[in-house]
């Protein structure tokens, strides 16, 4: 078992930043790479960023590549997503993601367990 906790939503101005972490407890030996994904209301949930756990190699949305960027701290088993340049359409429940493979880290149903997800607001 994997355990996620998010942290680091909340309401920011367009064009402002954020930085959300993900923390990461228990069999993270077994992670291939963590993932963030979003859900705003009346949509599916969807890809945003992913890492491999290992390192190396990273993944983004085309909505979000060259605005966020995703690192992580292996000693702290700690996911970041670096949010710049916010906009209103950014606004979603943005959650935490560990598992994936070699092939499928930007689809939701390669990721073995979620956190409870951060609201990231921003206004206009």
């Amino acid at each position: 078992q994997v355990q996620l906790v998010e942290s680091g939503g909340g309401l920011v101005q367009a064009g402002n930043s954020l930085r959300l972490s993900c923390a990461a407890s228990g069999r993270t030996f077994s992670i291939y790479a963590m993932g963030w994904f979003r859900q705003a209301p009346g949509k599916e949930r969807e890809f945003v960023a992913a890492i491999r756990w290992s390192g190396g190699m990273a993944w983004y949305a085309d909505s979000v590549k060259g605005r966020f960027t995703i690192s992580r701290d292996n000693a702290k088993n700690t996911v970041y997503l670096q949010t710049n340049i916010l906009k209103p359409e950014d606004t979603a429940v943005y959650f935490c993601a560990a598992g994936g493979r070699l092939g499928g880290v930007r689809q939701d149903g390669e990721y073995d367990y979620w956190g409870q997800g951060t609201q990231v607001t921003v206004s206009s």
